[in-house]
């Protein structure tokens, strides 16, 4: 039986969904020993999901460099303090790394915000959003993907905390974990569907126009 997903996922579904989460490892890097220690075990996977954190600001003209990097494998994801260790040379040696695929979701938005803390070579990077227009998917946000591919909920409770936050919390922990790991599951499940073919695409119908926008266009074509 073919695999059913949708070009568009009906954002009003996912409440409903079961929530999932990441079930490994945590590792909080904070010290370029630490660091130079975790790039070194993640350059030895075929694989690395990608995702960054940012202290989000609530007035106009005031904003915040980067402060989380998050990477994870399968079963292990380190969270990199760059408000604490900033941008080491482990960590540069991992953004320029290009024999391992790092996945994320739009990677130029992470890119730039890195960029801001350090100048270095973009390495070997995969970009989801680029990657599920492929297949016929128009979503663009990492909770829709998920649920449209697995069927699953990603909270996205944390996204606004503060990531400069002397000890990041248990929740926080988790949800950057998921993140990372997420993008990972999604690029490993496509590449499947895509090489396999073994799926069906649903394209839902666009909403008709509301009343007062067909009775404008009426009056228009007069």
């Amino acid at each position: 039986m073919k695999k059913i997903i949708y070009n568009k996922f009906d954002k009003s579904r996912i409440s409903g969904l079961p929530r999932v989460t990441f079930n490994g490892r945590i590792i909080v890097v904070q010290t370029e020993d630490d660091a130079e220690k975790a790039v070194s075990y993640l350059l030895t996977k075929p694989l690395l999901g990608i995702d960054t954190e940012t202290r989000p600001t609530f007035k106009k003209g005031i904003t915040h460099q980067v402060a989380l990097l998050q990477v994870s494998d399968e079963d292990t994801c380190f969270l990199f303090r760059l408000n604490i260790i900033g941008m080491s040379p482990a960590v540069i040696r991992l953004l320029e790394d290009q024999s391992v695929p790092k996945i994320g979701l739009s990677l130029t938005d992470d890119i730039m915000m890195l960029h801001k803390r350090a100048d270095f070579t973009v390495g070997r990077f995969i970009d989801l959003q680029d990657y599920v227009s492929e297949l016929g998917i128009m979503d663009k946000s990492l909770q829709k993907l998920y649920a449209n591919v697995f069927g699953q909920r990603i909270s996205k409770r944390q996204q606004l905390s503060n990531w400069e936050i002397h000890e990041l919390k248990d929740k926080q922990k988790l949800y950057a974990a998921t993140d990372a790991w997420a993008c990972l599951k999604l690029y490993k499940a496509l590449k499947a569907m895509k090489e396999s073919g073994d799926y069906e695409l649903v394209v839902v119908p666009e909403p008709e126009p509301v009343k007062e926008e067909q009775e404008q266009v009426k009056e228009e074509n007069i």
